[in-house]
């Protein structure tokens, strides 16, 4: 669980029903530090059986199946609600709260309005068309990375990069 004075990322998941989106979720989980993912539903539980790549970061992440999303996460916790509606706040204009549970409906289909009214926000990506649940879920966290203030450097990169990887670029 969190420490309430330090910053809190959650991912849920409202009945998703691809074990390749919800790997793909993980692996963005671990690249970009959530803490901890939740899902709701039965869908993914059945399909579980087909493994993905998640680089093993559901050894450092939980992935925990809960009856209620909102209801998962203590009550400091600012639930926001990613997805396409009416008077959404697009990504980019988006103030992330150090707190957050982003909450994600479905590959085939939109959260129900009773987790929309539960929400302290709803924001969406400006696109044209709808995204893969998986690259919404990457370019969230991305978005909530690049907003906080923190060091780039080079270590980052040594700790992050393929083991084959012995690229360099001098300008």
């Amino acid at each position: 669980m969190k420490d309430k004075h330090s910053p809190y990322c959650a991912i849920g998941l409202f009945n998703p029903k691809s074990p390749t989106n919800v790997g793909g979720i993980m692996r963005a989980a671990g690249c970009y530090e959530a803490n901890e993912v939740f899902f709701c539903g039965k869908r993914y539980a059945i399909a579980t059986k087909h493994q993905t790549d998640t680089k093993n970061v559901s050894e450092k992440i939980p992935l925990t199946q809960v009856e209620d999303l909102t209801q998962a996460v203590s009550q400091d916790t600012t639930i926001v609600c990613v997805e396409l509606v009416e008077g959404a706040t697009p990504l980019p204009l988006f103030e992330h709260p150090e707190q957050a549970l982003y909450i994600f409906g479905p590959e085939d289909g939109s959260l129900p309005q009773e987790v929309v009214d539960k929400a302290s926000a709803v924001v969406y990506m400006p696109t044209t068309g709808c995204m893969n649940l998986a690259a919404t879920v990457n370019v969230l966290l991305y978005d909530r990375a690049a907003k906080h203030t923190q060091q780039f450097n080079k270590q980052q990169i040594l700790d992050s990069r393929d083991n084959n990887n012995r690229l360099k670029f001098k300008p």
